[in-house]
Formats: structure tokens, sequence, C-alpha cells
């Protein structure tokens, strides 16, 4: 039976915060349906007191922003776009297009065709996210995108240096100094001065996320990834110390980043606790972290491990870290995830920065039914058909034919039909063979 030693916020108390986002984000919208650059230059001027000449970067300015780099800095950015360039490339070859004929004349296939444009938004105004555009740009041009764009919010009153960097160095084509929701629905509706693009991508925080919900269908999206979530899964294999750097490396996110413990060891979880308390007093970040930690916090203690696979499960977190004797026992039960990080040796920053994989993923429960962001989301897999002989034609067409008739097709059936009496010579509906 599981115990909760500490609960985050409320089901109710979520909720009403959410209907207050959702009802800002849908004027904003609107506005900039309406006004386009007018309203977006307004909104980015009252939200984040910038209102350049232009929002896109020239190269002149986006080599400024090469200039302020250390050379480590941009060693250290090839590095890790290297990691997520090799590995989307290795999903990608695992994609392959095919066609085969499945009866005598009869040939079915499938394309993986790129999308046209795609928009990334890289989340920048806390802290500069540079890793955001390895992930959605560098992955979107190895998908062989042909117009990607991004944008992200100015950092202390100018464009980030090391995320536009990151932008460029990625592959970008156009690169645009713009946060928050006046950027995602600049990307998505178009302005005078930005072309609308057929697929949004990125992470972000409840504004930016509650804007990509209410753009999918206008636009494509890669998926619903709001405030940073992360589940630690414990054993007494492990010290509180690291489960508290685990915890507090994700709440630092933003306040209303969910951080939950959840572990078979009581003594853990109590020490835990403790080490959390202690760790804020020298945390630089900790006026964010403990703001998250207090109010969505979590720690839970379970009997088992089975239980614990079901707990975790139920919250399908978006990073969950398996600190246990046999990580693999969760890798080979848990379906609800965003991503996994198995062993101490390995943990949620290494995906977030570095190691390879996309840290684009699945928030608020969404990873019952999607993964993350990777290389295929770029990609539609459209099929086509042949009919290559008579006699293939007919035969399909008489099956056709007679299904057509029983849910009352009659257009359906005669397009069927035509070919039955064109190419088998005899009359549609006659028995199929």
């Amino acid at each position: 039976m599981i115990r909760y030693l500490k609960r985050g916020a409320s089901a109710d108390t979520v909720a009403t915060e959410d209907a207050k986002v959702r009802t800002l984000v849908e004027t904003m919208l609107a506005d900039i349906g309406r006004r386009a650059d007018a309203a977006v230059r307004e909104y980015s001027e009252r939200f984040d007191r910038w209102n350049p000449p232009a929002f896109r970067l020239t190269r002149d300015q986006i080599e400024a922003c090469y200039r302020e780099l250390p050379d480590r800095a941009i060693a250290d950015i090839r590095f890790a776009q290297e990691q997520v360039r090799n590995f989307a490339r290795i999903q990608r070859e695992a994609l392959r297009d095919v066609e085969v004929e499945t009866l005598p004349g009869v040939i079915l296939g499938h394309k993986n065709v790129p999308i046209a444009s795609v928009g990334c938004y890289v989340p920048g105004g806390k802290y500069p996210l540079l890793a955001s555009a390895h992930m959605s740009v560098l992955t979107a041009k190895v998908a062989g995108v042909p117009r990607v764009i991004a944008a992200a919010p100015p950092f202390e009153g100018r464009p980030a240096p090391a995320i536009v960097v990151a932008m460029d160095l990625a592959g970008t084509d156009e690169i645009y100094v713009l946060g928050g929701v006046q950027a995602i629905g600049a990307m998505a509706l178009g302005t005078e001065t930005i072309g609308a693009v057929d697929m949004l991508v990125g992470p972000g925080n409840a504004y930016v996320a509650e804007a990509k919900r209410q753009l999918f269908g206008r636009v494509g999206i890669d998926l619903f990834a709001g405030p940073t979530e992360t589940l630690v899964i414990a054993d007494d294999s492990v010290d509180a110390e690291i489960c508290a750097v685990d915890l507090l490396g994700q709440a630092e996110h933003g306040p209303t980043s969910p951080a939950v413990l959840l572990t078979t060891s009581a003594t853990l979880a109590q020490a835990t606790l403790v080490e959390v308390e202690r760790q804020l007093q020298r945390l630089p970040t900790a006026s964010i972290a403990g703001a998250a930690w207090k109010d969505y916090g979590q720690v839970i203690v379970c009997d088992d491990d089975e239980e614990m696979v079901r707990v975790a499960d139920e919250i399908a977190s978006e990073h969950v870290q398996v600190m246990t004797r046999d990580p693999d026992y969760f890798l080979n039960r848990m379906t609800n995830y965003g991503a996994l990080f198995l062993g101490p040796m390995t943990n949620v920053a290494y995906g977030d920065k570095v190691i390879g994989t996309n840290h684009t993923l699945p928030t608020k429960k969404a990873a019952r039914y999607t993964g993350g962001l990777w290389v295929g989301k770029f990609l539609k897999t459209c099929t086509y058909q042949r009919v290559t002989t008579p006699a293939a034609s007919a035969m399909i067409g008489e099956y056709c034919s007679r299904l057509c008739a029983l849910e009352g097709f009659m257009g359906h059936k005669e397009q069927a039909d035509i070919r039955v009496r064109r190419y088998g010579g005899g009359p549609a509906g006659a028995p199929g063979r």
C-alpha cells in the first residue's frame, strides 16, 4: 500500500491555474491572428521588454554572438550537437520506405516525406536553454525538413549568444529573438514579417504549451511539453544525497515543475526530505527549485518494486530516473514515461544537455499515448497504391463493389463497377475469386 510522506498541489489547484492560462492564451492568439506583427510587437514589449527594429537576426548579428562566446563553449556545443545528430541519424536509418506486391498485380507502399516547414521554440527567459536548439532544429534537419525557423526570447535584455550560436550550428534557416505566446502565435499564424510554418516543436512554460495545444489542428505539434517533470525511483542501494540532487536538479526549471521520489525505503524517504532542505540552503537556484518542491514535490513509499512500477505508470512522468539494484526490472515493465535514465551513473541532465537522446518529452500524463520528439516526428508516412494488371483491378473491384453496397455508398460502388466492366469482361457483383 502506498504512503505519501509529502503531497503536491491538489488537482483543483492545478485546474484553476490551467484555466487562467487557457483564457489568456486564447485572447492573445486571437489578437495575433487579427493584428499580426503589431500584436506580436506589443506583447513582446509587455512581457519581455523587447522591441527591436526587427525580431529576425541578421548574419552580422549572428556572427557577433559567436564572438561573445569562448572557444571552449563553442566546442562544447559542437560536441553535444554531434551526439544528438548521430542518434537522430541512427533513428532515421531505422525508418525505411517500403513497396510490396501484396497480391498479383497489386502494389502497396509508403514513403517517409519530410514536413515542409517547422517552427522551433527554444525557451530562454529564465535560463538560456541552448540544448533545445539541438533537440529541435538539428533533428528536423536530419529528417530533411527544408525550412526550419527558430525563436527564443531575449535573455537579460538581448539575444542570448549561446542560444543563437546553437541555433546557427544546428542549421536554422531563420533566427528570431522572440518569446512566449507571441513567438508561437507568429510562427503558426504568420505575420507580415514571419512566414507561417506547418508544425511547431519545442518545450516551454505553461503558456507556450497551452498556445501549442490551442493551435493544434491549424498546425501540427510535436507533443504537449509543459513544465518539466521528474520522477526518481530509488531503493536503499542509493543514498539521500543523490536522490535530492536529482530531484532539485529538475525542480529548478520552474516553480510549477513536479519532482517526485518513489521508493521502497521509508528510511531513504525521510532522509531525502531532510537532504532536500539542506541542499536548498546552498543551491544558487533555490528560489525556483524550493518553490517547485514546496508546492509540487511528492515523496511516496511503496511496498515493493511491483507497486512502484504501477504507481510510476500512473504518474506517467516526463523524466524517470531509476536508481535501484535492478534498473532493468523497470525498463522491462514500465510503459508510461517520456525517457528512462537507468542507474546512478546516468541522470536527467545528461539527457537534457549532451548524451544524444532528445530532451523534448511528454508531460501532464501525455506519456500514456506518445513518446518524445525524435526524427520520425518530422516525417509524414504517406501511402500509395498501384494496380498493374486488368485482372487484379477487376478482382479487387468485385470485392469493393459488394462492400460499398453494404454501406450504401453507391458512388463508391460505381468507381469499382466501371473498372470491373472495363477490365474484367464480366458483370459487376459476380462472385469474388
